[in-house]
């Protein structure tokens, strides 16, 4: 792991503060937690969520607890649950973290984002961190590229793939990894749910429908429409 540096530890550490401050005095609604992968419409989701009235977490502010998930240290990430309503992406969609979440919060509501296919998922991860971090325009991005992204702290992209998707350092977009990947995420968490189907939701945003059925789960009163297309890539 590397050196998170200290303007994003005091980032972190502000807006925990800052959110669990705003939260005073707001009414009570459930947590709800996106626990979809990137790339599976978690942007859309979380503009979706704000529109609607809920206060979401700060993504980047929650970002820096990757390391603590690898740590299976988790005081850090459910005391930032204590700064929003809402909460999308690193680190509520890693690995077992529905798990956590669920037993620390168990009158949340969980909502797993999806794509059509493991495949359709693939293109879009790989194209968006070529956008990102490829310094050639390779996609999916080289070894070296994630080694040398300056992102939280240099290498973290690399690190990331090696300790969520279990790929080897000299492939870490390996193909059939990612899409046994993706599938095993979504099944698992399907498998866990099952027991708690009142407080589980799987939906495809760019389906028709897909914001009114969320709204119908959330009791939240539905406006019309559809899901925000938000941080779209090419699919």
């Amino acid at each position: 792991m590397g050196t998170i540096p200290f303007k994003w530890r005091l980032y972190s550490l502000f807006y925990t503060w800052y959110g669990r401050t705003a939260m005073l005095g707001r009414n009570s609604k459930k947590k709800v937690f996106c626990i979809g992968l990137n790339k599976t419409g978690t942007t859309s989701w979380a503009q979706a969520m704000t529109d609607l009235g809920y206060r979401v977490g700060n993504e980047r502010a929650a970002e820096i607890f990757f390391d603590d998930w690898t740590q299976k240290k988790y005081a850090r990430i459910l005391r930032f649950c204590n700064s929003a309503q809402a909460f999308q992406d690193v680190p509520f969609s890693l690995p077992q973290m529905h798990v956590i979440l669920h037993q620390r919060f168990p009158d949340s509501r969980f909502i797993l984002t999806v794509r059509d296919c493991a495949q359709q998922w693939y293109q879009s991860v790989t194209r968006f961190h070529a956008k990102a971090w490829s310094a050639r325009g390779h996609c999916p991005p080289t070894p070296r590229d994630l080694e040398n992204a300056e992102y939280i702290y240099k290498g973290w992209p690399a690190a990331f793939c090696r300790q969520v998707f279990k790929t080897p350092p000299e492939d870490p977009y390996k193909r059939d990894i990612l899409l046994q990947f993706y599938n095993d995420y979504t099944g698992s968490i399907c498998d866990y749910f099952s027991r708690y189907p009142d407080s589980f939701l799987q939906i495809n945003v760019a389906a028709p429908g897909a914001l009114k059925t969320m709204c119908g789960f959330l009791d939240t009163p539905y406006p019309g429409g559809e899901f925000p297309w938000k941080n779209r890539t090419s699919t």
